[in-house]
């Protein structure tokens, strides 16, 4: 399984819209056949910081995702709350 990190950084008066933004995101992402997992944490310490947590079946996967409407909303509508641009990094699971 592919697992990629994103680290997101959001604006102080952006943080419950991206909160909602994303949620509804990862819930739909959820339903697609490449996706086993979309976790979607907050940092305790500092609210305006997340990482999303995305497992994908598959090294295609990210590609498709990328051009479903629920993603290219997301994407539209939290662009302009980042107080940084994402950043992400790729992981292989490895099996116990």
């Amino acid at each position: 399984m592919l697992v990629v990190i994103v680290n997101v950084h959001v604006v102080a008066e952006g943080i419950e819209a991206f909160r909602e933004a994303t949620l509804k995101n990862a819930r739909a992402s959820l339903k697609e056949p490449g996706i086993s997992r979309f976790d979607v944490l907050q940092q305790k310490d500092d609210a305006s910081r997340f990482v999303l947590i995305e497992g994908y079946l598959d090294d295609g996967a990210p590609a498709a995702h990328k051009q479903t409407a629920h993603y290219l909303a997301w994407r539209d509508t939290v662009g302009p709350l980042m107080a940084s641009p994402r950043t992400s990094q790729q992981f292989e699971e490895l099996e116990p």
